[in-house]
């Protein structure tokens, strides 16, 4: 199955994984999701998480902290 998009914001990507924005942001802030692995910064300074990237980190690949 393909997906229409491939980064969203993070309301979208709360109401597609159950993840409270609180969560995401924390996992953000603490360094569980890396920027350019999990999530990227548009040019307009917003967050868009990578569905790919996530979906790659819930199978394991993970960064020791």
């Amino acid at each position: 199955m393909t997906r229409p998009v491939r980064y969203i914001l993070i309301p979208a990507f709360c109401a597609l994984t159950g993840y409270s924005d609180k969560a995401v942001r924390r996992k953000i802030e603490d360094g569980v999701w890396i920027e350019g692995k999990q999530y990227r910064r548009a040019p307009d300074g917003h967050i868009q998480m990578d569905l790919e990237g996530y979906e790659r980190w819930v199978e394991g690949d993970r960064v020791p902290v």
